[in-house]
This record gives C-alpha cells, sequence and structure tokens, in this order.
C-alpha cells in the first residue's frame, strides 16, 4: 500500500499550534476533562476504580449499546475505534482490493478520497462544483456508477463545503449503490451540525450494504479523546476485527468509560456548540455580503466549515501563507482539497476570534491584491 501525503495535514501540521487566530477548524469549540466530567456525572472515584485491562475486539457493549440506540438499531452492527478515521481505514482495507472500482466526491477529505488509491483501486471522482452551489448532482453519480463499482464513498454534510443531500436525495443515492450491489460508506462526522432542516438517518438503517461512520472529534466537541464508531454488516466488522488484531486491537477502557458518560448526554454536549455554529455561520454569512466584491460565499446547510472563493485569486495558497506570517490568521488553502481559488474557514469556533479572524482576512486580501496589481503594473 502506498499513501500520498495528504496536503491537509501537512498545511496544519507546523502552523495549528503557532496560530494567534484560528478560523480554520472543521469542529466546534472543545470541552475541557471538567466540563465533560461535571456534564456526564463521572466521578473520580469511576476514574480511581477503572482497572486497565484489555478491551472488546468490537467496542465494550454497553457503549455499542449506546450508539445503538442513537443511531442505529442494533448493538451487534456497532463497532468502536480510535476516532472515525480508524473506523473508515478498517472498512477500506477488509473492503476493497486493488482494481475494484471507487468513486468519490471532490473536494473532499484526503482519508474519503486518497485511501482507495493507495490500496490500488480504480477510482472515478463525483465532482461537486462552484457554479451549482456545491449541490451533489444525483443524475452525474448514477452516470458513475457501473457494475463494477464495488464502494461509494461519501461526506455529508461535507468537509469542506458544507453542502448535504435531503432525505430524498439521500434514498435516491443508496438506490443507485443498489442497483449494482455496491457499498455506500457514509462518513456521518457532521450528521449532528445540521443547520437547515432535520439530520439524516444514518445511512446504514436504510440499506443493508451502507456503513456509517460517526466521531466526538466534530459535534461533540472532543477531539482529543480520539473516539469513533462504524455501524455495518457484522460480517464486515468481523473482517475489520482480523486487521485490528495487528494494529490497535481495541479502543482504550478509559476512552470507553468517557465517552458513554458523554453518549448517555449527548444532547447536553451537542446542543450549546451548534447552537453557537448556527451563530458563526450567520456571522460569516454576513461578513460575506459585505465584501461581495473580495469573497464568494456558498452558505453551509451543515457542518461548521465554508469554502468560499477569494476573488482575484488563482491560487490562495501564497495569500493564506501571507495572512499566516503578518497576521497570525489561519485558514486552509483550497489547493489542500484539489481547489486552490478557494479557502476553507471554519465558523464553529469562538464567536470573538471568528470575528476577528474574518475582518483581519478581508483586510489582508484587499491589500494583498492592491499589491498585485502594483507589482503587475
Amino acid at each position: 500500500m502506498r499513501l500520498r501525503s495528504a496536503p491537509l495535514e501537512d498545511w496544519l501540521r507546523d502552523r495549528y499550534f503557532n496560530s494567534e487566530i484560528d478560523i480554520s477548524s472543521s469542529g466546534v469549540r472543545s470541552y475541557s476533562m471538567g466540563e465533560l466530567r461535571r456534564m456526564t456525572g463521572v466521578t473520580q472515584d469511576d476514574l480511581d476504580g477503572l482497572v486497565f485491562d484489555d478491551g472488546y475486539s468490537l467496542g465494550t457493549p454497553a457503549v455499542r449499546a449506546a450508539i445503538a440506540r442513537r443511531w442505529g438499531d442494533d448493538p451487534d452492527r456497532v463497532m468502536t475505534t480510535c476516532g472515525s478515521g480508524e473506523a473508515l481505514s478498517l472498512v477500506l482495507m477488509a473492503l476493497l482490493r486493488p482494481g475494484d472500482e471507487v468513486v468519490v466526491v471532490e473536494p473532499g477529505y484526503h482519508l474519503l478520497v486518497e485511501f482507495a488509491a493507495g490500496l490500488g483501486c480504480t477510482v472515478r471522482t463525483w465532482r461537486l462544483r462552484p457554479d451549482t452551489g456545491w449541490r451533489p448532482a444525483l443524475d452525474e453519480l448514477a452516470a458513475l456508477v457501473t457494475e463494477r463499482t464495488r464502494a461509494i464513498i461519501v461526506n455529508f454534510p461535507q468537509n469542506p463545503t458544507g453542502t448535504t443531500v435531503t432525505a430524498a436525495g439521500q434514498r435516491r443515492l443508496l438506490d443507485i449503490a443498489a442497483g449494482v450491489g455496491a457499498y455506500v460508506l457514509w462518513d456521518a462526522a457532521f450528521a449532528d451540525l445540521v443547520h437547515d432542516g432535520e439530520p439524516l438517518p444514518d445511512a446504514s438503517t436504510l440499506y443493508d450494504r451502507a456503513v456509517g461512520f460517526g466521531t466526538f472529534s466534530k459535534a461533540f466537541g472532543l477531539p482529543g479523546l480520539r473516539f469513533g464508531w462504524c455501524l455495518g454488516p457484522p460480517d464486515l466488522l468481523a473482517a475489520c476485527v482480523r486487521i485490528r488484531d495487528y494494529t490497535t486491537l481495541h479502543v482504550s477502557p478509559l476512552v470507553e468509560l468517557l465517552a458513554l458518560g458523554v453518549l448517555e448526554h449527548a444532547e447536553s454536549f451537542i446542543g450549546p456548540r451548534l447552537a453557537e455554529a448556527r451563530r458563526g455561520r450567520e456571522l460569516l454569512t454576513r461578513w460575506a455580503d459585505e465584501h461581495a466584491d473580495l469573497v464568494t460565499l456558498v452558505r453551509p446547510r451543515g457542518g461548521v466549515s465554508a469554502f468560499p472563493r477569494l476573488e482575484g485569486l488563482e491560487d490562495t495558497g501564497p495569500f493564506c501563507e501571507e495572512l499566516f506570517q503578518r497576521r497570525g490568521v489561519l485558514v486552509i488553502p483550497g489547493s489542500c482539497f484539489g481547489a486552490p481559488r478557494h479557502v476553507r474557514v471554519g465558523f464553529g469556533g469562538e464567536p470573538g476570534a471568528l470575528a476577528a479572524g474574518l475582518e483581519l482576512l478581508a483586510d489582508h486580501l484587499a491589500a494583498f491584491r492592491r499589491e498585485a496589481s502594483a507589482a503587475a503594473r
């Protein structure tokens, strides 16, 4: 297996911890251990009583049951993992073989786009386009799928664009897959961060060859806990365990202890951050309207990231680097997602930082364009 570098991670690696204002994130504000314990009722005695034994290959039964109650219907179809990244990696390795045909969405998160290529699959791209508001064109997906399609990999609500599908669109997507017997791998990291309409049901409850993936890293505000899961066919999960036996073996019992408390109080974690994200979306929308000469924004329908185009720039990379070096503001250049005229902006963070970062971005973009114009003359 040969994986190409992940430009997003390369960009963040040396900048994330050194920025003064981070408006790049696809997550919400993170909770502290103290907040987690107060919200869940996990006590010091609970922590002191924990024994660091090995864990269950598919996850602690109580945790699997809690996930099934909220997103699925059967604990036997649940596997807990070290973040959803492990779940996705295990499923992809268990399911795909060199030469398999796989449909991916671009622009998209690197694990969902590149991993299949690293496994030797034939990758076909379902492209989202800014001129149609990033709306997923299901007719185009249907034209891409063939009898040889092994899997369709999607992420709705989507990172980085913030687009999504309707419930009817979800059903059609699954019908397209069912027509050729393809698996659907549905990254639902942002399922609880929906701004227009209701959250979509987990795809695994609608189609027997669908696998749904979830994580604490986005809506729950707990990225550092590294807890995720997938819901799918038991035989596929069993194949994942065969691979996991050579890697992580199981999730830490400490992580699962905390995860169970969070799952039992899920709305206490999600609700405040969703409300904050919706306020952030309004702030971002007003800012874009006020600076329409500088940016073009498609209003995101889900998640906490937007993917505006910066007017007058063919490649935002040099601008993003200068914005970071001179103003201390971190955003993600669109080249990390194969769309160099755009930037990823996160609106789920602290409101004051978002407002300040956006104003610095607009101010620096205006200056950057003036300097470029003067240099061209």
